[in-house]
C-alpha cells in the first residue's frame, strides 16, 4: 500500500490535467476535492469556497495513508521532487516538510527575487501529526512536531495574464481586508501611501526583484497595487459602520 495520498483541490480549473499528471510522478493515490471529473481519480465533492484552507483540512481528514502532500491546482510535481518526498517520509525525522516553490509568471518567467524565492511552503504532512488548518486566507497548518525542509522545488505557475491576475487580487485582498477589519485596523490616505511605496521598495529595491527584468518590475509594482488595495477595501469597510 502507498504511505502517501496527494490532495488537490479544484473546481473546473483549466490546468487541473496536467497538475493531475504531475500528482502521479509521487503516487497513484490522488483525491480531488471539488467538482472535476477525471478518469483514475478520487473525487470528494466540497461546497464551494473562497478559502482552500477548509477544503484542505477536510481532505486531510479523508485521507487513509500515513503521510499526505498537498498540491494545487496550478502547480505540477517534478520527477526530483517526487523521489526526495519518497525517500524522506521512509527516513522520517519530522512530523512535516516545508517545500521551496518556484513561483513562473505568464507561464515562463522564474521570479528569483523581489522576496519569491524560496518561498517555503508546508505540503508534506504526517497524518497522525495534523491538528487544524485556521480558516483564514494563506494560513499555516497546526502540526505537532517540527519541521524538516526539502531541496527540490515546486513549479507555480500562478500567473498567466494580466485579467486573471486582477481577478484573484480582488477576491483575495477583499479576505485579507475582513481580517484587518475585524483585528480593528486603521485606514486612510497616509495608510495607503505608505503600503504602496513599502512594498514596492521592499518588492523591488530590498529583495532586488529589478534583477528579474521587466517582469520582476511589473510584479512589484503589482504586488504594491495589490497591498494597498487590500487598505482601500478596509477603508471601504470600516466607513460603512460609521
Amino acid at each position: 500500500m502507498e504511505k502517501i495520498t496527494v490532495i488537490i483541490h479544484s473546481y473546473r480549473f483549466k490546468g487541473i490535467e496536467e497538475c493531475v499528471e504531475s500528482a502521479r510522478l509521487l503516487s497513484s493515490n490522488i483525491i480531488i476535492v471539488g467538482d472535476e471529473k477525471i478518469d483514475g481519480v478520487k473525487i470528494i465533492p466540497f461546497p464551494k469556497v473562497e478559502i482552500v484552507e477548509k477544503a484542505r483540512e477536510f481532505a486531510i481528514k479523508q485521507a487513509e495513508t500515513d503521510w499526505v502532500f498537498i498540491l494545487d491546482a496550478d502547480e505540477r510535481m517534478t520527477p526530483a521532487l517526487a523521489e526526495e518526498i519518497r525517500k524522506a517520509i521512509v527516513n522520517n525525522h519530522y512530523s512535516f516538510y516545508k517545500i521551496p516553490r518556484k513561483e513562473i509568471v505568464f507561464q515562463k518567467k522564474w521570479l528569483k527575487h523581489g522576496g519569491w524565492w524560496p518561498n517555503y511552503q508546508t505540503r508534506l504532512v504526517k497524518k497522525s501529526a495534523f491538528v487544524s488548518w485556521p480558516k483564514e486566507i494563506h494560513s499555516t497548518p497546526l502540526i505537532k512536531g517540527e519541521p524538516g525542509y526539502l531541496m527540490n522545488p515546486l513549479l507555480h505557475y500562478s500567473q498567466n495574464d494580466l485579467e486573471e491576475i486582477v481577478s484573484r487580487t480582488v477576491n483575495f485582498e477583499d479576505k485579507e481586508s475582513d481580517l484587518l477589519f475585524k483585528a480593528g485596523k486603521d485606514a486612510d490616505m497616509l495608510i495607503f501611501f505608505r503600503k504602496f511605496s513599502g512594498e514596492l521598495y521592499r518588492r523591488l529595491i530590498k529583495r532586488f526583484g529589478f534583477l528579474d527584468g521587466e517582469i520582476g518590475i511589473i510584479e512589484s509594482i503589482y504586488q504594491a497595487f495589490s497591498k494597498t488595495v487590500t487598505y482601500l477595501y478596509l477603508y471601504e469597510k470600516k466607513h460603512r459602520h460609521l
